[in-house]
């Protein structure tokens, strides 16, 4: 979910997204700081919105541990800790999209809350992870299923997102006949976003 350009400030939700450097807007809500380029998700595309908005309904994120797979500029993993996570790891597989991550939590001072990966899924040896976020392409999703389950607590939330209209039900099946059920969807103009909790 590249942009690859300079982005403006904008609202989103609870969330004013600003680029590093720029003074805070005006009945700004939460800041949430990203560098300049917007690079790996400044938040504009239609599942990152999407993705936010769950996390802003999320009751009861005061605490919890958090996994964002696929984490980008890691936007959703610092919207998680800025709305009361207690700690969060963030895992992309592409060097480029780690190292912004990084800068990303310490425009934002959550450095101390959140561990930065670069790699794959299987380089994460914890589980238990209270939400588990995955904003990525259904054909990762997919295979990825039984991992992201296992690594989610017991009444945990798993959030995923990119998944192209035509890939919605196979995902949902996918994942509630692994002991999921669906707590919310948001159906985009592309894309759909799925809130799970695990039974």
């Amino acid at each position: 979910m590249t942009t690859g350009r300079i982005f403006t400030p904008f609202r989103l939700g609870r969330f004013s997204i600003i680029p590093q450097g720029d003074p805070l807007p005006e009945d700004c809500g939460i800041p949430l700081y990203l560098g300049r380029k917007g690079a790996f998700g400044s938040g504009e595309h239609e599942t990152t919105a999407a993705c936010l908005q769950q996390l802003e309904n999320m009751p009861g994120l005061d605490g919890v541990t958090a996994l964002d797979l696929g984490s980008g500029t890691g936007i959703l993993a610092i919207a998680a800790l800025l709305l009361g996570a207690e700690a969060a790891v963030a895992v992309d597989i592409e060097w480029p999209a780690a190292l912004s991550c990084s800068l990303n939590i310490a425009l934002n001072g959550v450095q101390n809350r959140c561990l930065t990966v670069c790699g794959e899924l299987d380089s994460i040896a914890a589980t238990g992870f209270d939400l588990v976020m995955a904003n990525i392409y259904a054909d990762i999703l997919m295979p990825l299923a039984e991992r992201l389950v296992e690594l989610t607590s017991p009444g945990g939330h798993i959030l995923l997102s990119g998944i192209p209209l035509q890939d919605k039900y196979d995902i949902w099946r996918r994942y509630t006949s692994l002991g999921c059920r669906d707590v919310d969807a948001v159906i985009g103009e592309e894309f759909v976003t799925y809130l799970l909790e695990k039974i």
